[in-house]
């Protein structure tokens, strides 16, 4: 169902009864309570709290440009949309090891213990039910907190009595699930995903081509609770799920959040097609001594990783319309564990770029940066975006919510239309389709009415 633009000059008071308001908590579920988990939901206490700043936030810090620029209104996104309130979010997970999120998060070696000591309380209350794990699938790690059953679907079954159970002990009145576990072995689309009878089939039958993503994707859209993907697995980029979530107007958006290395590429490549800068060559290493970086030790999950960062220059750089610019070049990602680094990431890029007349040239990145860090800030915009997609009348039966490529290495679209990668186009989509559910004129730059 495409969204139709509206009347840009119809009154907002008009649109924004389509978006229900945020009334009651909003119970977030997180199937993995590593590193980024652990972040992130330690970040929102302390803001909550005012001892620290939601930076990297966009739904907390970014401001959203309405009308003209001599109109000079630019309020906050959060004040121009009925996002929920960061004192409403009550949490729970999933995690195969059984710490409680202070536990995890001290493991996790991110934040100081400073600031977690002043959240211990909160944190420490927060305890993983068991996950739905299979080594199978992310063969580097193990853990005893993990559920059993008959077969797949009575896996999920398992998934659906836990939200359920959250929604009712929270008190929440609206749910949103996260994946922040590891990255999966590499899987391609089979039978079994093309609809909801083959996928509950298929659970019963505990075919290979189920992940444990997918368990807890079906669960949640069965529920009718939007899903989020933070990895690059398949996970809801299927159609099984893209037919529940219209189902059961729960939306969706992933795949794999944009942090380091792939923030800078998109950041960098729209500026060398903008100026028509030719590159012969990105060679891209990383070295991370996260759990991450363990799992993609592994050949399945690298390649699965592997298959999200290569994607993103293509459609940036479009080789297709220019071949004497990126018609030829190469692109090589590493991805290298490192245990002493934890998870200040570093990420290396070598570009190979050819100016005027053919003369080359060089570009060095070092970006030494914290991947948990960076992830955290995503997690929180997506929770409470997609909240808001499903309280909004025009995108909640949509399905995929592409105005969120933003965050995403590896961003879903409709079946057969090709993402848009450039960070900078994705950025000017989310903010015009925040300005369209609120019936305010979509900023185009064109300009010339400042010189009529």
């Amino acid at each position: 169902m495409p969204i139709r633009p509206r009347n840009a000059k119809t009154d907002s008071r008009q649109s924004s009864g389509e978006i229900e308001a945020p009334k009651g908590k909003l119970g977030v579920m997180i199937p993995g309570m590593g590193a980024v988990a652990t972040t992130f939901v330690a970040g929102v206490e302390a803001v909550r709290k005012g001892f620290a700043k939601p930076i990297g936030s966009l739904t907390q810090m970014g401001t959203i440009r309405l009308g003209k620029r001599t109109d000079a209104r630019s309020p906050r996104v959060k004040e121009f949309v009925p996002l929920a309130n960061l004192n409403d979010l009550v949490f729970t997970g999933w995690d195969i090891f059984d710490d409680n999120m202070y536990s995890a998060a001290t493991k996790a070696g991110v934040l100081d213990r400073q600031l977690l000591d002043q959240v211990k309380p909160f944190l420490s209350s927060i305890k993983p039910r068991k996950a739905v794990f299979d080594r199978n699938y992310v063969k580097k790690l193990d853990g005893p907190n993990v559920k059993k059953g008959k077969n797949k679907m009575d896996l999920a079954e398992q998934v659906r009595a836990d939200i359920r159970d959250f929604k009712k002990s929270s008190g929440a009145t609206r749910l949103v699930t996260i994946w922040c576990g590891s990255t999966e072995t590499f899987l391609e689309a089979t039978a079994a995903h093309g609809s909801v009878k083959a996928f509950e089939k298929a659970m019963t039958q505990n075919d290979e081509a189920i992940a444990p993503s997918m368990v807890y994707a079906y669960a949640s859209l069965m529920e009718g609770v939007p899903f989020a993907n933070g990895a690059p697995n398949l996970t809801v980029d299927l159609p099984v799920m893209h037919q529940l979530s219209r189902e059961n107007a729960a939306p969706i958006c992933g795949k794999d959040y944009k942090t380091g290395q792939t923030l800078i590429k998109t950041i960098l490549a729209p500026g060398f097609k903008a100026r028509m800068i030719g590159l012969n060559g990105w060679f891209s290493t990383n070295i991370l001594g996260n759990r991450d970086g363990e799992v993609l030790e592994d050949p399945g999950s690298f390649k699965t990783k592997e298959e999200s960062k290569l994607s993103v220059l293509e459609h940036i750089l479009q080789p297709e319309l220019y071949p004497e610019l990126y018609g030829k070049f190469t692109h090589k990602v590493r991805i290298n564990y490192y245990p002493p680094r934890g998870d200040n990431k570093e990420g290396w890029d070598n570009i190979d770029i050819f100016g005027w007349l053919g003369y080359p040239m060089q570009i060095k990145v070092d970006f030494l940066c914290r991947d948990s860090i960076l992830a955290a800030p995503i997690v929180l915009d997506l929770i409470l975006f997609l909240d808001l997609a499903q309280r909004s009348k025009q995108l909640r039966g949509i399905g995929i919510q592409e105005w969120l490529s933003f965050y995403f290495k590896s961003p879903m679209t409709a079946p057969g239309l090709y993402p848009e990668h450039d960070l900078f186009i994705q950025l000017m989509k989310l903010k015009n389709t925040l300005r369209h559910l609120k019936s305010e004129e979509l900023i185009t730059h064109l300009g010339l009415e400042y010189y009529d």
